[in-house]
C-alpha cells in the first residue's frame, strides 16, 4: 500500500512539472529580456536624448524593433509616417521560428514524456497481480498419484518436484492412527492418499536437505540435522520436523499449493512410523 501511494505521488509531481514547463514555454514567446529593457532605458536617458522617454517613445522603439525583425525575415514592413501612430502587429511565431529556450523546453518535455511512457507500463506490471505457476503458486505435478507412489516404491527415494521445491514421500497407512494424534486435517488428508509433500528447506537455517538413499533419511549437510523418511526430526539442531505443503487431489491429479505459508513440521519427539536408519548415514 505504501509503495502504491509513493508511485501516485511521483506521477502527480511529474504531471505538475510538465504543466509548469509548458506554461513557461508559452510565456517566454515575444517577451523582452531584462538586459534589453535595461539597455533601452539607458539609451533613452543618454546625453544624446533631448528629454526623458515617454510612453510614445517606448512605443516607437518597440515598433522599430518589430520592423527590424520583419525586415530580417523578409516580411512586410509597417513603415511609420511622420507623427503617425502605427498599431503594433506581433510577429508571427512561424516567422520568428524556434528560439533556443523553446527548443530546450520542448526537448525536456519530450524526454519527460518518453520517461513517463516507459515508467507507467513497468509500474502497472509490478502492481498487477499475476497468477504464479511456479514456486509461490499452485504447481501441478507431472505424474498421477499411482505413478508417484510406484516411482517411490521402485526407486526407494522421494519423487522431487522442482517447481514446488518439494519432496513427495510415501506414507505407510498402518501409521495413520498415530499420525492423527499429531498432524492437522490437511496433512492427514495427504497421508490418507498415501503421500506427504515435504518442503525441501531445513527448518534450522534454511539449507536444502537431500535424501540419503543408504539411510533412507533426509540429512542436512550444513549442520547435521536428520529427519526420517516422512520428515520427522531424528537428530541435530533442527527445532522441529520438516515443514510441508498442502496437496490438492483431483482424482489422480496432484497439485502442490505453495501460494501460502508452509505447514509447520511436527514437534521434536514425533515418531509416527518408528523408522530407524536402514543403512549408513550420509552425514
Amino acid at each position: 500500500m505504501g509503495l502504491a501511494i509513493l508511485i501516485i505521488v511521483i506521477l502527480v509531481v511529474a504531471a505538475v512539472s510538465v504543466v509548469l514547463l509548458a506554461n513557461r514555454a508559452r510565456s517566454s514567446t515575444g517577451s523582452l529580456s531584462r538586459e534589453t529593457r535595461r539597455r533601452d532605458r539607458g539609451d533613452a536617458t543618454s546625453s544624446e536624448a533631448p528629454a526623458l522617454s515617454t510612453s510614445t517613445d517606448i512605443e516607437a522603439t518597440g515598433r522599430e524593433r518589430a520592423d527590424d525583425t520583419r525586415a530580417r525575415l523578409g516580411g512586410a514592413l509597417a513603415r511609420r509616417r511622420g507623427g503617425e501612430v502605427v498599431e503594433y502587429d506581433p510577429v508571427d511565431e512561424e516567422e520568428l521560428g524556434v528560439t533556443r529556450r523553446q527548443f530546450f523546453n520542448r526537448a525536456i518535455l519530450i524526454a519527460l514524456g518518453f520517461s513517463l511512457a516507459g515508467f507507467a507500463p513497468a509500474m502497472l506490471a509490478f502492481l498487477w497481480p499475476f497468477r504464479s505457476t511456479g514456486f509461490g503458486g499452485k504447481v501441478k505435478v507431472d505424474k498421477t498419484l499411482p505413478d508417484i507412489i510406484s516411482y517411490i516404491q521402485t526407486n526407494r527415494k522421494p519423487y522431487y518436484v522442482p517447481l514446488a521445491r518439494t519432496y513427495l514421500v510415501a506414507y505407510p497407512k498402518n501409521a495413520l492412527p498415530a499420525a492423527k494424534k499429531v498432524y492437522n486435517s490437511i496433512v492427514i488428508d495427504e497421508m490418507e492418499h498415501g503421500i506427504v509433500a515435504l518442503y525441501q528447506r531445513c527448518v534450522h537455517l534454511g539449507c536444502r536437505v537431500p535424501f540419503c538413499e543408504t539411510s533412507q533419511w533426509f540429512e542436512c549437510p550444513c549442520h547435521g540435522s536428520k529427519y526420517n523418511s516422512v520428515g520427522e526430526k531424528k537428530a541435530g539442531p533442527a527445532p522441529r520436523g520438516l515443514d510441508r505443503w498442502p496437496a490438492v487431489f483431483d482424482g489422480d491429479a496432484v497439485t502442490v499449493d505453495t501460494s501460502g505459508s508452509p505447514i509447520l513440521g511436527p514437534p521434536i519427539g514425533t515418531n509416527t512410523t518408528g523408522q530407524e536408519p536402514e543403512g549408513p548415514l550420509c552425514v
